[in-house]
């Protein structure tokens, strides 16, 4: 019995390891779920009333990106803390209350983690971080962590009603440069066929390893580091139930005006 006992213990010890730190942080999140708010599309047509809460996400994953209420700057969410890059420069945590129109989060694990060499831009860079992928028809989770020699990445300041379409608004936006900086790029990987939900390619913010500055990708030189690529096999997206939701203009090609906005060109 003492036996018994003594393999029961070793066993809930094995499972409590492999336990990860999502299902501490989120304890309605599912491992290779992704789950979003809102889509893209909407956010292009000016949907920047925040319909979901900071503390919702974070009861969906502890990995993801997005934007806040109005429009004010860029969300990054890593191990389970969400930060705010605002239009200034500057980086605080979030609170809970605070809310968001649009986002996609999920629960990372960050197992296998490959070392990637330089890359001049970030052209380059993806190209990379192709080879982690298994093809084109899945959704990943894209991890990097490293140093760059040079960042140039973007916020954007809070909009007063009527909203402006987001690429008036990025035509206009603050960007950033910093060099020799070691930081993260936290974000996703979107097949073709989900461009009216999500922005199709690769979609990063980077955060700073001091969480003193983060903001949009926009180009990068990469000196070196590691990246991890997580396959995610459902794609949750949640509408937003209001009536300004529902006025929006989803319809057509936005692939120009997304290009715009996610490049600053």
């Amino acid at each position: 019995m003492r036996l018994l006992n003594s393999f029961r213990v070793l066993i809930l010890a094995i499972m409590a390891l492999g336990v990860s730190s999502c299902a501490r942080l989120a304890p309605r999140a599912e491992p290779g779920v992704l789950s979003q708010t809102s889509t893209i599309t909407a956010l292009l047509d000016g949907g920047y009333d925040g319909v979901v809460s900071c503390g919702e996400l974070r009861e969906r994953g502890d990995f993801g990106i997005g934007t806040f209420d109005h429009l004010d700057g860029e969300l990054i969410m890593l191990d389970g803390v969400i930060f705010q890059a605002k239009a200034d420069g500057s980086v605080v945590r979030a609170p809970d209350s605070l809310k968001v129109p649009f986002a996609a989060v999920t629960c990372f694990h960050h197992r296998l983690v490959t070392t990637i060499s330089k890359a001049p831009d970030y052209e380059s860079l993806k190209k990379l971080l192709d080879t982690l992928r298994g093809g084109d028809n899945m959704f990943y989770a894209i991890r990097v962590d490293g140093v760059f020699d040079t960042v140039k990445y973007r916020s954007v300041p809070p909009q007063v009603k009527p909203y402006p379409k987001l690429a008036a608004v990025a035509a206009h936006q603050p960007v950033f440069e910093r060099r020799g900086i070691r930081g993260t790029l936290v974000g996703f990987w979107c097949p073709a066929y989900a461009a009216t939900l999500n922005v199709p390619g690769y979609h990063l913010h980077f955060i700073s390893e001091d969480r003193k500055s983060a903001g949009h990708l926009l180009d990068c030189v990469w000196q070196g580091g590691t990246a991890d690529a997580e396959m995610i096999s459902e794609f949750r997206v949640s509408l937003p139930q209001t009536a300004a939701f529902q006025d929006l203009h989803l319809g057509g090609d936005s692939s120009g005006s997304l290009k715009a906005v996610e490049s600053g060109k």
